[in-house]
C-alpha cells in the first residue's frame, strides 16, 4: 500500500495540535482526516476506514479510551492501528489505552521528525502491495503478520521491541542502520530510552539468533549479516 492510499485519522480537541500534525503527515504524502472528540472519531472512522488513528485521551463529549473501545467493536475497523496521544507521565492513561485496545501511544509534545518516524513504524503492517509479509534469510524466516520467527526448525516468539529491531535490520541485510535512526524507528518519542537500550536488545538477539548475524559498526550503528 502506497502512502497516498493510507488514511490517517487525527483526533484532538486542540486545533493547533491537529493542524501541526496534519501538516507534517500530509507533507509526507498521507491522506489525513480529523475529528475533535470521541464521538466524531467513531463516525469519521466508519466513513473513511483509516489505516491509523492517532487520538487524544482527554476530550469533550467522549474521551479517547471510550472511543477506542467502541471502534474496536466495529468489524470493518479490526485492522486499524490505534495509538493514543498522551501527556508525559500519564501512566494511567497509557495503561487504560492498552486495555481499551490501543496498539501504542505517543507522548506530547513530540518533534515532527520523531512523529513521522513513529507513524512509519506503526504502519509497517501496511506494506507495498508487492511486498511479502515474510522475510526469508537463509534458515531464518520472519513472519511480520504473525509476529513470530522461525530459525531452522525452531519457532520463536520474541518480545515486541526485539522483534521490531530484528525486522528493521533484516529488512535490508548489509545496510548500516544508524543508532539515532533505530531509536526513532523502534522507540520513537519514548525519551526514557537511551542508546544503551539498543545494545541490550542487540545482545539478546545475538543470544537467540546468532552472534554472527549482527555486526557493530563502531560509532555508527548496526547491520544484519547474511
Amino acid at each position: 500500500m502506497k502512502k497516498r492510499d493510507i488514511t490517517i485519522l487525527l483526533v484532538d480537541d486542540e486545533p493547533d495540535i491537529l493542524e501541526i500534525i496534519r501538516y507534517n503527515l500530509t507533507s509526507e504524502g498521507y491522506t489525513v482526516e480529523t475529528a475533535e472528540n470521541g464521538l466524531e472519531a467513531i463516525e469519521q472512522a466508519k466513513n473513511v476506514r483509516p489505516q491509523l488513528i492517532i487520538m487524544d485521551v482527554m476530550m469533550p463529549k467522549m474521551d479517547g479510551i471510550e472511543a477506542c473501545e467502541k471502534i474496536r467493536n466495529i468489524p470493518e475497523l479490526s485492522e486499524t492501528v490505534i495509538t493514543f496521544l498522551t501527556a508525559r507521565g500519564e501512566d494511567y492513561s497509557q495503561m487504560a489505552g492498552f486495555e481499551a485496545g490501543a496498539d501504542d501511544y505517543i507522548t506530547k509534545p513530540i518533534k515532527p521528525k520523531v512523529l513521522v518516524s513513529k507513524v512509519k513504524a506503526l504502519l509497517r503492517r501496511f506494506k507495498e502491495e508487492e511486498e511479502d509479509e515474510k522475510i526469508k534469510l537463509g534458515n531464518l524466516t520472519i513472519n511480520r503478520e504473525e509476529y513470530k520467527i522461525i530459525l531452522g526448525k525452531k519457532e520463536m516468539v520474541l518480545p515486541r521491541k526485539e522483534f521490531e529491531l530484528l525486522t528493521l535490520l533484516a529488512s535490508k541485510p548489509g545496510k548500516v542502520f544508524k543508532r539515532e535512526d533505530i531509536l526513532d524507528s523502534i522507540w520513537g518519542n519514548e525519551v526514557i530510552v537511551g542508546g544503551r537500550t539498543i545494545d541490550v536488545h542487540i545482545r539478546k538477539l545475538r543470544e537467540k539468533i546468532g552472534d554472527d548475524k549482527f555486526k557493530t559498526v563502531k560509532g555508527v550503528g548496526y547491520k544484519f549479516v547474511v
